[in-house]
């Protein structure tokens, strides 16, 4: 017997046109459940690691900035031994006597500039807190032990607040706040 093979028909079949009714790329996309499971677990991931990962980044950021410390340390410790070898040279220790406490050999003679850099910008000499120095000498009219004595008695006895209390005057100026007055600016 002779086999025969199904008989198939075939029906054209009309191709929509592409622009005629065209759906969103999101319509198309179709959950199982397996993807739906993998979506849950990736979420999860982020919820339990996220802080995790901020804190790796935090203590990266610590250890860096340790680090950091760390070296300029030692280069600062290396910088205090090169000083502290260099006071092993006796030469050394001479140029800082005669350059710090202006020691001289005997026989010579020192002179000291003093304000030499002030020159240059203006004829008055100013103190490190900026007042004038005087070129007269001055002296003081109060006795300054008298004067801290009695601060101390006072500021010991009283009733007053720290406010209500004047300093004495160890200034020399008779103003007794202790302020500047007109005539020594």
């Amino acid at each position: 017997m002779p086999s025969q093979k199904p008989r198939v028909r075939r029906i054209p079949v009309a191709v929509p046109e592409s622009g005629a009714h065209e759906q969103p790329w999101y319509r198309s996309i179709r959950f199982s459940g397996f993807s739906l499971l993998m979506l849950a677990i990736i979420v999860l991931f982020v919820v339990v690691l996220a802080p995790s990962l901020r804190t790796l980044i935090q203590q990266q950021e610590q250890i860096a900035q340790q680090q950091r410390e760390v070296a300029a340390q030692k280069a600062d410790v290396s910088q205090k031994k090169q000083d502290v070898a260099r006071w092993d040279d006796p030469a050394y220790i001479e140029a800082q006597a005669r350059d710090r406490l202006l020691y001289v050999y005997p026989g010579e003679e020192s002179y000291l500039v003093m304000g030499a850099e002030q020159a240059k910008g203006s004829d008055r000499a100013e103190t490190d807190s900026g007042s004038p120095v005087s070129s007269t000498v001055q002296t003081p009219k109060v006795d300054w032990v008298q004067a801290m004595l009695s601060s101390v008695l006072q500021s010991g006895l009283t009733e007053k607040t720290t406010e209500e209390l004047v300093a004495p005057d160890v200034s020399g100026t008779g103003d007794p706040t202790g302020a500047a007055t007109a005539d020594t600016k």
